[in-house]
């Protein structure tokens, strides 16, 4: 096996730092944006997870089948690890709010401890609240359910169409839902609808791991990434300029270009880009957050939401106090998200990095 394909990439921090710090830019936005960098932080994610999952288990097979024993034993693994690396805070977190009777975690209980808010949120076409962003969370977990089987138990020679068919298949999903009328949210957070994301980091996952290098003369062409970005800007102006609400532009097809944008960007550092976007993604910052970025991504509501409304807390009290602060957004964003960071910090040390250290009972 080649050190390419197991070894650490450093860069994809980097580019989990850049993910989770666009949708807190999103969310945190007093103003809406004219850009959804929200909507294009979530599938990097996503994207990011397509890759990952898929060069974890496509090494786990090989060595299945280099030594003659069932997939079962590294299917245990993969859900082992998994929930060691993403139970524990989510859980605690649902614990906490409910303790709190921080609303709706109450109410919604069993969705949340069942990881399907993004069900709820199409069914009933309502979002949740100071809980909205764990919708992502579930789709990412019921991929994880599923994805495993396809890997292991679908001949190799039929993965490539495989993961073009749920490219296909999330587009077709989103028109017909958009055709029949159903609220724009559903085409957003259903699992289903988000595989395009998916499918795509999958396939650059595919071809990095069997050392394919056209394929990799592709994907780093900085012409290639230059042309996604522009398509993804083009599409939003197209999708403005139609109207400024949800239409079948938005609904439909920008994940398809969010997902083309995040596999360039995620192919590239994957490869490893050089230059200023080296110094960026390379950062000892950029390294760190990206590590935490689950812990940052989980609570960043929550320390918006107490800024908000607790107006008559003591440190809340003394920064409104002060003007540079509560009357100025770029800095009011800096200290809302070194807080964040404050928090993902002592979430990593005291509970994530203890716990993820199991794994290494659990290797493939």
């Amino acid at each position: 096996m080649s050190a390419q394909n197991t070894s650490y990439l450093k860069q994809l921090d980097g580019i989990r730092f850049i993910a989770v710090s666009m949708v807190l830019i999103d969310h945190w936005s007093d103003e809406k944006l004219k850009l959804p960098l929200g909507f294009l932080g979530v599938c990097l994610f996503f994207v990011l997870s397509g890759f990952l999952i898929t060069r974890i288990l496509l090494n786990a097979k090989e060595k299945d089948d280099a030594l003659g024993r069932s997939h079962g034993f590294s299917l245990k693994q993969f859900y082992i690890r998994r929930t060691i690396r993403i139970f524990p805070i989510y859980y605690l977190t649902i614990f906490v709010l409910y303790v709190l009777n921080v609303p709706p975690v109450r109410d919604k209980i069993v969705w949340c401890l069942t990881y399907s808010t993004n069900i709820y949120i199409a069914v009933y076409e309502s979002w949740l609240g100071v809980i909205d962003h764990l919708w992502s969370l579930a789709v990412e977990e019921q991929f994880y359910l599923f994805f495993p089987f396809v890997i292991f138990f679908i001949p190799s020679r039929y993965l490539v169409k495989v993961l073009f068919g749920f490219i296909g298949l999330s587009v077709l999903l989103r028109l017909v839902l958009y055709l029949n009328g159903v609220a724009w949210m559903a085409s957003y957070v259903l699992m289903p609808t988000c595989l395009d994301a998916f499918g795509m980091g999958g396939l650059l996952a595919y071809f990095f791991y069997h050392k394919n290098e056209k394929v990799k003369a592709f994907i780093t062409n900085k012409l290639w990434l230059v042309v996604s970005l522009l398509l993804y800007a083009g599409v939003i102006m197209f999708s403005k300029w139609l109207s400024e609400g949800q239409n079948i532009i938005t609904i439909v097809f920008l994940r398809v270009f969010e997902s083309l944008l995040s596999l360039f960007l995620v192919g590239n550092a994957a490869y490893n880009f050089d230059g200023l976007m080296k110094k960026v993604l390379e950062n000892k910052v950029s390294i760190y957050i990206g590590r935490i970025s689950y812990g940052v991504y989980i609570y960043h509501n929550f320390v918006y939401n107490f800024y908000h409304s607790s107006p008559n807390h003591p440190t809340i009290k003394l920064l409104n106090k002060l003007p540079f602060i509560a009357n100025h957004l770029p800095l009011k964003f800096i200290f809302l998200y070194a807080l964040t960071v404050g928090v993902a910090t002592i979430s990593w040390f005291l509970i994530e990095k203890p716990i993820n250290q199991w794994k290494e009972k659990f290797g493939y």
